[in-house]
């Protein structure tokens, strides 16, 4: 899952694994604006098509991207944002992606298949004419690094955003000159498609071996380090980088080794930092980006809708809104100044002040797990009142648990004032400050001050837990049993807010191990309500995603999933006559 991603993912923002589907990627969440997307809510997957026949051979596309890049290596816990991960999409090769009908999709440009031969043993065929841009194969020592990077025990200081599933892998060898890996599990794994995926997709393995011996912790970490650290200089996709300006933009250009089956038009994808969101549509009406994928407000989508020859569309997919505690702060180790905090918080009142303004569809979201178009999705919130906003409950869990000075400044029960809390967004949206802020008004109706403060780089916020309480969206993958054990896992480096109980940890491991999808879907939720009444992390809404396009650019899609709308940048281009 992303931070955002998101995955962030997610953050929607958006991770190895976390990301989550039955029904197309838009309908019912506020719609299209017509134009080239009059056809997405019915045709996620070809809507605004257009042949290559149709398409001017050149040209430049700029996207508007929202975060700069601090981390280039998405599997870790900084780099895995949304951003960093589309960004990188036409760069690295991953065995599958969620398309916009969010379902989970095979990456046949890179593999010929990818089989669960037996309920512990995965191969993967991958095809003779997949190479670096250097002439290296793509092939079985990519896929060793990886699995060593993310399996927890080779390399314990690469902090990756997650491990589900890697931590299960007993081996992973190859044959036919590395074309076949053989990847071995000690047990079943449920999401075993979630392994290697576009959530955690390949880096070359000959260039992390130049940083020293990968069959060493050392030198796997130097590697690990070092793709994070170090602008793409190598590129197994239809793209590759031409240049990287810090805060500015990374200028992307054809890969002239690309062996996939559709071949770029463009002569340009430049994917410019405009971290102010308020200032993307300007863009888009100036022509300084043609493309736009912003977190949706009000009065973006306002502007949008009044912009000549320019389509957008809403779509509802896997990314969810929430708010997060840091239970490494004192005070939000008690659980009961948690729970009264959270069943303050009235989830209808902040979606009728932020995205209810421009989408009506939008309900409170119940269950952390499954989003509404999963059949594992239930409600697990509104037995516990949070979300509610009802503030005499509140002030009884206090009272109940011996705090005093409720409603006024509050005191625990050790007779130590409860501090002050920074609750924390993404600089430039207006939609979370606007949560936080109702946050704020919520604490203090119970005696806790807040203040607010933005961040600009939320990897790194979430990832060195500098803040209390924070606020962004989780862009969920077809696998929610991989994606559980990457966020909520007492193990796993997206667990930002270090929260721990060991029965979760069973349940969410044993669903992941399981062959029996329906019992496993069971534990998931079972797990969820525990986590419920622990209120960790309160979840407010499915958010939707945005898309904007100039009607002269076809194959620009709306993906509401961690792959985001970079996932099929090979085929983008601009239409004939435009």
């Amino acid at each position: 899952m992303r931070k955002t991603r998101a995955a962030a993912a997610a953050a929607i923002a958006a991770a190895a694994a976390l990301v989550l589907a039955a029904c197309g990627g838009g309908g019912g969440t506020g719609g299209s604006s017509g134009g080239v997307y009059g056809d997405c809510a019915s045709s996620p997957n070809t809507c605004n098509n257009a042949s290559a026949g149709q398409l001017q051979q050149g040209g430049q596309i700029t996207l508007a991207s929202e975060k700069n890049i601090d981390n280039w290596n998405v599997i870790s816990s900084e780099g895995n944002t949304d951003w960093t991960g589309m960004s990188t999409k036409p760069l690295l090769p991953y065995v599958y992606y969620t398309s916009p009908d969010l379902k989970n999709t095979l990456n046949t440009d890179v593999f010929a298949s990818a089989d669960l031969t037996n309920p512990t043993t995965v191969t993967y065929k991958i095809k003779p004419e997949a190479t670096w841009d250097d002439g290296t194969p793509v092939g079985a020592d990519d896929f060793v690094m990886s699995w060593k990077w993310q399996n927890g025990k080779d390399c314990p200081d690469c902090e990756t955003a997650g491990n589900g599933g890697y931590d299960q892998v007993t081996a992973v060898t190859g044959s036919d000159n590395g074309k076949t890996v053989t990847v071995t599990l000690a047990k079943p794994y449920t999401d075993w498609q979630s392994l290697f995926n576009s959530a955690a997709p390949l880096y070359p393995a000959h260039i992390g071996a130049k940083q020293g011996d990968l069959n060493t912790p050392a030198g796997l970490a130097a590697a690990f380090d070092y793709f994070g650290k170090t602008v793409p200089n190598y590129s197994a996709g239809p793209f590759k980088v031409d240049n990287w300006q810090n805060n500015v933009a990374l200028t992307l250009v054809p890969n002239p080794k690309w062996y996939g089956a559709t071949k770029t038009k463009l002569d340009r994808l430049v994917i410019r930092v405009i971290t102010d969101a308020t200032q993307e549509p300007l863009a888009l009406q100036n022509n300084e980006v043609q493309a736009l994928f912003p977190q949706p407000q009000v009065d973006i989508v306002n502007q949008l809708n009044n912009i000549p020859n320019v389509s957008s569309y809403q779509a509802a997919g896997l990314s969810w809104e929430h708010y997060d505690f840091n239970l490494k702060n004192a005070a939000l180790a008690q659980k009961p100044l948690r729970q009264a905090l959270f069943t303050a918080v009235n989830t209808n009142d902040i979606i009728a002040k932020t995205v209810g303004q421009f989408n009506k569809d939008i309900k409170p979201l119940q269950n952390k797990m499954f989003v509404p178009q999963q059949d594992g999705y239930q409600d697990n919130l509104s037995a516990t009142g949070q979300g509610t906003g009802d503030i005499d409950k509140a002030k009884k869990i206090l009272t109940d648990a011996g705090y005093t000075g409720v409603g006024t400044a509050l005191v625990d029960p050790q007779g130590q004032a409860v501090p002050a809390l920074r609750i924390r967004y993404t600089v430039g949206n207006a939609v979370r400050q606007t949560e936080c802020e109702l946050f704020q008004g919520y604490a203090k109706q119970l005696g806790v001050n807040v203040t607010v403060t933005p961040t600009d780089s939320l990897g790194t916020t979430l990832s060195s837990g500098d803040y209390d309480v924070i606020v962004f969206g989780w862009i969920m993958s077809p696998a929610p049993f991989g994606g559980a054990q990457q966020l909520w896992l007492s193990t796993s480096g997206s667990n930002y807010g270090k929260y721990v109980n060991p029965q979760v940890d069973t349940l969410i491991n044993e669903a992941a191990s399981s062959t029996d999808v329906k019992a496993a879907t069971a534990q998931l939720n079972q797990a969820d309500k525990i986590m419920a009444d622990d209120a960790y992390v309160l979840p407010l809404y499915q958010k939707p995603t945005l898309a904007a396009v100039q009607n002269s650019i076809a194959n620009v899609r709306n993906n509401a999933s961690l792959d985001g709308i970079t996932y099929n940048s090979s085929q983008w281009g601009i239409r004939n006559g435009s």
